[in-house]
């Protein structure tokens, strides 16, 4: 149970920020955001931010989702998991990749499972959320795989916030639909 009560799901106002979060999320509001409507600034820069990080990249949904759900498993949010888990799906993942992320160690070297990219990802994403700091080693194939900067700050700056998604859902037992 949630350690707050969520808003309610017919929530109407704000109205701007309400309409807002519905237009995004195709017309109806998720734990998660009636969980952030208690702090409406809040929903509403979440929500923009969030939006700018699922539809703005230049770097592959796969790898994002692959990040996310990533970020999702070492850090306990299942409702994170929940939601991301068929995104990686559909973004070409599949089940037997996600199978392997319960084994951390093993799915950064497994080249029968995870291309160079997919490797790297699940590497920056790990040391990104259970060590803060990135080893240069690590960061040095991160560059060698992506050569374009962009991509490179994108893909820490996903691992990045949804460490900030999970921690949010986790500390205040926000539950799965």
């Amino acid at each position: 149970m949630a350690r707050i009560p969520y808003q309610p799901p017919d929530l109407g106002e704000p109205r701007l920020v309400v309409e807002a979060i519905r237009q995004r999320r195709g017309g109806r509001l998720l734990n998660l955001d009636r969980m952030l409507l208690h702090s409406p600034p809040y929903a509403l820069g979440w929500n923009r931010f969030l939006g700018a990080v699922r539809g703005d990249l230049v770097l592959s949904p796969r790898l994002r989702e692959l990040a996310i759900c990533g970020v999702a498993v070492l850090n306990g949010a299942e409702y994170e998991y929940q939601h991301h888990a068929p995104l990686f799906l559909q973004a070409g993942g599949t089940p037997a990749q996600l199978a392997a992320l319960s084994n951390w160690e093993q799915a950064t070297t497994d080249d029968r499972r995870f291309d160079p990219q997919e490797r790297a990802t699940l590497r920056l994403t790990f040391e990104m959320t259970r060590n803060v700091r990135v080893d240069d080693e690590t960061f040095a194939l991160v560059k060698a795989t992506w050569p374009d900067p962009r991509q490179v700050v994108e893909l820490v700056g996903v691992i990045a916030a949804y460490n900030m998604v999970s921690r949010f859902l986790v500390a205040l037992e926000v539950e799965p639909e």
